[in-house]
């Protein structure tokens, strides 16, 4: 069965300011379609690969042809990024669970804020910052281009609890090369309901 492009869960408009319509009409509809095509694609050209998850693929990507980490680490990465982030009233707050463990383990939700800012600034080129559960402990890290924690090839290994795009398509329309503006702006429209219910589901 074909990888496909899953729908937004609000309109292209509907995490302005933070986020303006036309990044997300070409971030959504052309860079993570190109992905799901290409995924396709790569899947197609080898049958021992049909019918795996991307989540299988991750855990032996060490081993298959650049394609399939760069685009089904591109296709996987962008469906949860929708999904972390919210029109303005529907963003909820961290659960007293995720909030305890973001305070004993990354020192208050204002050094996890700048730890995770950072994490994503600093990323060289394209890439993505994380939050992860590691061996029950939360964790800030970042990866290059598509990767992701859940590859065998990522230095922090971790279920993903939220994660922010910081490819210049994801920004540079409105904040061209203001990464650090983009990050600050995120947190507004951070969906800590989809974050606590990962966070959950990797404690559980």
């Amino acid at each position: 069965m074909a990888f496909t492009l899953p729908p937004l869960p609000y309109g292209h408009d509907a995490l302005e300011p933070a986020i303006d319509r036309e990044t997300m009409k070409v971030h959504h509809g052309k860079h993570h379609q190109a992905y799901v095509d290409n995924l396709n694609k790569a899947v197609d050209a080898d049958p021992a690969l049909r019918g795996k998850s991307m989540e299988e693929m991750f855990a032996m990507i060490s081993t298959l042809p650049r394609a399939i980490r760069n685009n089904a680490g591109g296709h996987w990465n962008h469906s949860l990024f929708w999904k972390l982030m919210a029109p303005s009233g529907k963003t909820g707050r961290p659960s007293p669970e995720l909030a305890a463990a973001i305070d004993r383990d990354l020192g208050g939700m204002d050094a996890f804020k700048a730890a995770f800012n950072a994490a994503g600034a600093g990323q060289f080129g394209s890439g993505w910052a994380w939050l992860i559960v590691q061996e029950g402990v939360l964790k800030v890290t970042s990866t290059p281009n598509q990767d992701n924690p859940l590859m065998d090839v990522a230095e922090d290994k971790g279920a993903v609890v939220l994660t922010a795009d910081v490819w210049e398509h994801a920004y540079y329309l409105k904040y061209q090369n203001r990464r650090a503006d983009y990050l600050k702006a995120f947190w507004s429209v951070v969906n800590w309901n989809k974050a606590n219910e990962l966070f959950a589901a990797a404690t559980a």
